[in-house]
């Protein structure tokens, strides 16, 4: 079974693009998604999450105090450095088991930090998902409700698009102005 990587920056659409991939069929693991689950459910995780960011970083009840975490993290490059190196590995780990789980020709493992952490190089093919970059940050601040600084801020702990482009297997434009059924469906048939 491939293992192929899909990347791209904050709001550049890779969890539409995933979803797409799902109705043909394609398994796919949401690496950000499964890292907030694995932060709840997995004792040393959090443990070394609190030893790293002090106990403030969860709540009573046991879950993340996400808007703590956040502040700390993505205001120190140092900081987010040591949390995705506690947050990783977990993640890795949770794949493995995962992906011995899944029976298609082929699976999609979705990252934001695919180029940044070198881990593309993991994979047998790497998608990355584009969008111009004002575009993006209107996604963001939609989504998450939160302001321009705060999306820019999240945007400079990536590396710029052209550089992730440079790397990839195929592209995905998801700027509205190429049919993205299309796109998909032509990658989709090329990894078959």
């Amino acid at each position: 079974m491939k293992t192929i990587g899909i990347s791209g920056g904050i709001g550049s659409g890779k969890t539409t693009c995933c979803k797409k991939f799902e109705d043909l069929g394609i398994p796919v693991y949401y690496a950000d998604s499964r890292a907030k689950q694995l932060m709840i459910s997995d004792v040393k995780l959090k443990r070394q999450i609190k030893k790293l960011l002090g106990q403030e970083s969860y709540h009573s009840n046991g879950r993340p105090n996400r808007p703590y975490i956040a502040s700390k993290i993505f205001t120190d490059k140092a900081l987010l450095k040591k949390m995705n190196g506690l947050v990783h590995p977990a993640v890795g780990a949770d794949v493995i088991t995962w992906v011995q789980q899944q029976s298609a020709v082929y699976v999609l493992y979705e990252a934001a930090l695919l180029v940044e952490n070198g881990s593309y190089k993991n994979f047998d093919k790497l998608i990355v998902v584009t969008c111009p970059l004002e575009e993006r940050i209107r996604r963001v601040m939609k989504r998450d409700k939160i302001s321009k600084e705060h999306v820019v801020a999240r945007m400079k702990n990536q590396l710029p698009e052209k550089k992730k482009i440079a790397v990839a297997d195929f592209i995905i434009d998801n700027s509205g102005e190429i049919d993205l059924n299309k796109q998909i469906m032509a990658i989709h048939k090329k990894l078959l």
